[in-house]
């Protein structure tokens, strides 16, 4: 594999994934440069929709294709919001709005178990009707906290208190928090299996 298409636009994803895969000489390019139209995530998990992303995007490139899905799941909330966290207060909502709600439904909840999750699953797949594809998980455990805290990261970030650092994920340096993130072992994850490829 020489050249893998990133079901998304996303610049901070587009280059750790290019750092990544360098060392493998694989070529990463966004799916933008293809003018790939996004996909319908009607997937109810974190991997359905992945895998209708990467399949999306072989399906308009020709080429393989790697996404990802991710979002936090909230123990108070029943796991919620999910494969939901990006529209979490409606589609198209900001990170703020997404924020503003939970921090709402959480204070109408005194005393709640607090614990949260990040989890991301990346999927690969080498043409649009691959029954195979390659799927790793990552998922990095905290607590939320109702008052934000940080200014790095996006999404949840400033809420998603980090016990072992003693501080939100937003209050992490990238490449700190690229190692204990999610996302970051979704990576580690894929980069193992891609090295195990004939």
């Amino acid at each position: 594999m020489e050249k893998l298409v990133l079901a998304s636009g996303n610049k901070k994803k587009l280059a750790e994934l290019q750092g990544l895969l360098s060392p493998l000489n694989i070529e990463v390019v966004p799916q933008s440069e293809f003018d790939v139209p996004e996909a319908d995530e009607t997937g109810t998990t974190f991997v359905e929709n992945a895998i209708i992303k990467a399949r999306n995007a072989c399906k308009h490139t020709g080429l393989p294709a790697i996404a990802d899905d991710s979002g936090i799941e909230i123990d108070a909330l029943r796991g919620a919001p999910g494969v939901f966290s990006a529209r979490f207060a409606g589609v198209g909502a900001t990170d703020a709005k997404n924020n503003k709600l939970m921090v709402e439904l959480l204070s109408d909840l005194p005393d709640v178990n607090r614990g949260a999750r990040y989890v991301a699953v990346l999927a690969l797949m080498e043409h649009e009707d691959d029954a195979t594809p390659i799927l790793c998980q990552g998922t990095w455990d905290g607590e939320i906290v109702l008052e934000p805290q940080g200014e790095q990261g996006f999404g949840y970030d400033p809420h998603f208190f980090v016990p072992e650092k003693g501080c939100t994920a937003a209050q992490l340096d990238p490449q700190e928090k690229n190692a204990l993130s999610h996302r970051g072992k979704a990576m580690a994850a894929l980069l193992t299996q891609l090295k195990r490829e004939p």
